[in-house]
């Protein structure tokens, strides 16, 4: 059965599965979901906790073996296995199965992961928990949002924040939900309860902890988001990413475009030719590529994937296009913004 960390907490008010796999990648989320149901099985009088770390050499016996073995403190204790990013393979598989398929759940099993893909979801070994247990997945905040999940975070401080300061706040710490909780923390401590907090609060008190990296980059140029895609160039610059990472991300999505278009030309769906490239687009992000078509023309995608070309050349020494200026651009124009291609010398022409 599958709950979202934001039901959690009345699920298991409820009752206390034998099963929970929490997996995802926004580390707040994760250490939270998991907070809570550790607290749910001491309030169930288990008190004893035995922690199992997955790598390379793990024996998978080793589950079963704790799940047998008499507790000294109380008749039941929570086995926690942490995955990581670490896949189960055979041996795993075949044991969490056979753990699932036991008619005999008095312990609790807690099993935390990253991210779980499609493939792993449609899994055996995942089936056989999720028929018995709870998944509980954890999926970043994307910027949309993240406006309005710090506003409901600001009340668990008892602060009230105006849109434009969550707004304000969401920029500073794009990324990470862990450095906005810790902001709302600092200004529970500066104000008083219940404070109404304006932008002006924001400015003064928080500093900017935005997380970038290159695939938030790329959705905002999807999305159209010409702003942001250029404040994150600026973020990746700062945060010392190379130059050929962000150049090959660009690239990437552009090669992806130009095929979408190919193929929606001959008369294809959106969703087979999403389906068709390697690896196949996710249905959450199609409509970000749907978005950037509607904005992009044939013409403009094999422009821009030209002077990504120059750009390549100027990584590699032998164009003198300005490094970091040109991915700005390529980003500003791919986002649909206005950059300045055109007055690049020799920007579109072949070496």
């Amino acid at each position: 059965m599958k709950v979202f960390p934001n039901k959690l907490d009345p699920a298991l008010a409820k009752s206390l599965a034998p099963i929970y796999l929490v997996a995802g990648d926004e580390p707040l989320t994760h250490m939270e979901a998991c907070d809570s149901i550790r607290a749910a099985a001491r309030r169930e009088g288990i008190d004893e906790r035995e922690v199992l770390h997955v790598d390379n050499n793990f024996a998978w016996g080793q589950v079963i073996e704790s799940a047998n073995a008499l507790s000294l403190f109380s008749s039941r204790k929570l086995i926690e296995v942490r995955l990581g990013t670490q896949s189960p393979g055979q041996e795993g598989a075949r044991v969490l199965t056979e753990y699932a398929q036991s008619t005999q759940h008095d312990n609790v099993l807690l099993i935390t992961a990253g991210r779980l893909d499609r493939k792993a979801q449609q899994s055996s070994w995942f089936k056989a928990l999720d028929k018995v247990g709870v998944f509980v997945p954890v999926w970043p905040v994307d910027t949309q949002r993240m406006g309005y999940w710090i506003k409901d975070r600001a009340e668990r401080h008892q602060l009230e924040l105006t849109s434009e300061a969550a707004q304000l706040l969401a920029e500073r710490v794009e990324g990470n939900l862990l450095a906005a909780d810790q902001e709302l923390v600092k200004l529970a401590l500066y104000h008083p309860k219940r404070t109404r907090l304006d932008g002006n609060a924001i400015v003064d008190n928080v500093e900017d902890s935005a997380r970038f990296d290159v695939f938030s980059l790329t959705d905002a140029c999807l999305r159209g988001e010409p702003t942001r895609a250029v404040r994150i160039v600026a973020g990746l610059k700062g945060e010392g990413v190379e130059a050929p990472v962000v150049l090959w991300a660009l690239t990437r999505e552009l090669r992806t475009l130009l095929s979408l278009r190919q193929l929606l030309d001959q008369g294809q769906s959106v969703e087979h030719a999403c389906k068709a490239q390697k690896p196949m687009i996710p249905e959450k992000r199609r409509p970000y590529y749907q978005n950037a078509l509607a904005r992009l023309p044939h013409k403009r995608l094999n422009k821009l994937l030209m002077f990504s070309q120059r750009i390549d050349q100027a990584v590699k020494g032998t164009h003198a296009l300005p490094l970091w200026d040109g991915l700005t651009d390529l980003a500003l124009t791919l986002a649909g913004g206005k950059g300045l291609l055109a007055e690049w010398p020799g920007a579109y022409r072949s070496a």
